[in-house]
């Protein structure tokens, strides 16, 4: 079957089919707690089932976010790599990443930190599309992904599991959780390795390619300890750490790999000060470092570069007749470092206040939220957003947004030598989304379409510069249906993110490394003891350069699962991935794996 018919079947499932658990409750949209069927944002909640299920695959959590509707990834070459995501088309800088509430991210290279966390100590994720800079600051103005680390509960829990798969992939973890009185706990450890593929082929730029194996490793472990001091009052602290190796090509003649680490640690107070008012208060750190432990580079200098962030946050949240107010003040450091030399400017400081509302009455829904930024390098910037979605029938709702943003250029950016910038300044957002949902107690379905339009779009590669505008238009159909024992869960994105500055030589090109079309489809059914299982993921062709000269052409891949319970709380679990053995790049010159083979068994005790 060719690629065009794959794209023609699979729009037929999505136009008769339908996106989310609209009866969970999330905390990321508007800082506070709300149902999704009340937020007026794109919201997608994978709980612990799809995260398992994923493990259980051999997949990493950005793979897991590639499955996702409006979320694209660009991968260099397969497990531990580095990987970006593009949230409805921006930039891969315009999502923040969250652990907990803990931004998780290196300041040098100026995305998320997504290519080391481990599923193994992941409970759920929330991902919230569109501009969330008036609640989160820089960062923000693609959307939040946020992770949070398995909890405590009353009575004791425990799972383990053991996966090995194609490449001499294995994993072995296990977790467990206890609460009894005003104390719970919850633990994780896990351990992975692969052999790999090789990350590069022959086309790989710079001469970058080594046709050798690439491996990772990780070893990782999450610990969360909760006391409840008083009956509304709950002091909580966590901590989790992830060190890895991934080797990686960047020419013959040496193995190259690096040395990885990730850390959080977070210490929380949250309490009720009346019947209405709740205060939280957030101190924590988050580490990302990368050392370089071998290179063939003759301009890649051994050791670490690191970004360390250190967080004080203290949130008020007041339930009014109005809705929920929420008022925030935040401070953030953000140190860096690196072999050699250090940076022109190796620290800023941004402090940040915050007010916001989420509410519901009747028919109607709101959110609406203002922040200032005092950043220590760029001074003052101010961001809001307001929301608005109508029932205007039982099963019907309308709704829309707009708002702006902001994210500030990273340290490699500004200040890398030979490579950077120090006259580079902010990009600047201005966004509006509308949508329309259909609910029936089987099915949802959801229309959205979306403009983004950002000045100051900072340029990729040597010397960066800000353009004057970019924009990035496009729409999302994703379907949840869901039946005895089934779900069916489809999406098709059309997204078109432009260069739209005037004169320029690259105008009305398209942004690199992301398609027009992407669809996804999956489908689960439960047959007895066994579950049942498929995905498909279709993308169009792709340009990995502003010139859009270097083309990646568009691939299908099909992934096949099955799982059979063997006994209470054992199941046994198959992937086959990427069925047809389809070759296809996310970014020119570097491979993705093939067809792959993944086995699990998984024990839990609840």
């Amino acid at each position: 079957m060719s690629l065009r018919q794959k794209w023609a079947a699979a729009v037929l499932v999505v136009a008769c089919s339908s996106v989310h658990a609209q009866d969970a409750v999330v905390i990321t949209a508007a800082r506070t707690p709300q149902r999704v069927a009340d937020v007026v944002a794109e919201v997608t909640v994978l709980d612990t089932a799809a995260v398992e299920r994923a493990s259980s695959a051999g997949r990493s959590l950005v793979e897991l976010l590639a499955q996702q509707p409006g979320l694209q990834v660009s991968n260099n070459g397969g497990l531990g790599r580095i990987s970006s995501v593009f949230v409805r088309g921006l930039e891969a800088r315009h999502t923040l990443l969250l652990v907990d509430g803990v931004p998780v991210g290196s300041a040098t290279v100026g995305s998320p930190s997504l290519d080391n966390l481990p599923l193994a100590a992941i409970e759920r994720i929330e991902i919230v599309r569109g501009p969330l800079s008036s609640l989160y600051g820089s960062g923000a103005m693609g959307g939040v992904v946020q992770v949070f680390l398995k909890r405590g509960a009353s009575g004791t829990a425990a799972t383990a599991a053991l996966t090995a798969g194609s490449h001499g992939h294995a994993q072995i973890g296990g977790s467990a959780a206890w609460g009894a009185g005003a104390f719970d706990a919850a633990a994780s450890v896990s351990h992975t390795r692969q052999h790999g593929i090789s990350a590069t082929n022959e086309r790989a730029p710079f001469g970058s390619h080594n046709p050798d194996d690439d491996g990772y490793r990780q070893n990782a472990g999450s610990l969360r300890l909760g006391w409840q001091l008083v009956p509304g009052w709950r002091l909580e602290g966590l901590v989790l750490r992830a060190t890895g190796r991934s080797d990686y090509d960047d020419g013959p003649g040496a193995a190259a790999r690096n040395g990885l680490v990730n850390q959080v640690a977070a210490l929380t107070l949250q309490g009720r000060v009346t019947p209405i008012w709740t205060t939280r208060l957030l101190l924590s750190s988050s580490l990302d470092e990368a050392d370089t432990l071998a290179t063939a580079s003759a301009f890649t200098p051994l050791g670490a570069t690191g970004t360390r962030q250190r967080q004080l946050s203290w949130e008020q949240r007041i339930d009014t007749p109005a809705g929920t107010v929420l008022a925030l003040a935040e401070r953030l450091e953000q140190r860096v470092s690196r072999p050699g030399a250090a940076y022109e400017t190796s620290r800023r400081t941004i402090d940040a206040l915050a007010l916001g509302l989420a509410g519901t009455a009747g028919a109607h829904a709101w959110e609406a939220s203002a922040r200032h930024d005092d950043n220590s390098q760029f001074g003052g910037r101010d961001n809001a957003s307001i929301a608005y979605a109508y029932a205007f029938a039982p099963a019907w709702r309308v709704g829309g947004s707009a708002g702006t943003s902001f994210v500030a250029p990273s340290f490699n950016q500004l200040y890398f030598p030979g490579f950077g910038n120090p006259l580079l300044q902010p990009e600047e957002g201005r966004h509006g989304e509308a949508y329309v949902r259909w609910d029936s107690a089987a099915t949802t379905a959801r229309l959205t379409a979306w403009r983004h339009r950002y000045r100051g779009f900072i340029t990729s590669g040597q010397n960066p510069v800000n353009l004057p505008r970019a924009t990035v238009r496009g729409a999302t159909l994703a379907v949840d249906q869901r039946w005895d024992g089934g779900l069916l869960q489809a999406s098709l994105d059309h997204t078109d993110p432009r260069n739209t500055t005037t004169g320029s030589a690259n105008e009305h090109h398209l942004l690199p490394r992301r398609a027009e079309r992407v669809l996804r489809v999956a489908a689960d059914q439960r047959i007895g003891p066994w579950s049942f299982g498929t995905t498909l993921l279709a993308s169009s062709h792709r340009y990995d350069d502003p010139a859009n000269l270097v083309r990646m052409g568009g691939f299908a891949t099909v992934d096949l699962r099955a799982e059979r319970s063997i006994s209470p709380g054992l199941t046994a679990a198959l992937a086959l991935n990427n069925v047809g053995d389809r070759r296809h790049e996310t970014a020119y010159g570097y491979d993705q794996p093939g067809r792959e083979l993944y086995a699990t068994l998984r024990w839990s005790l609840r």
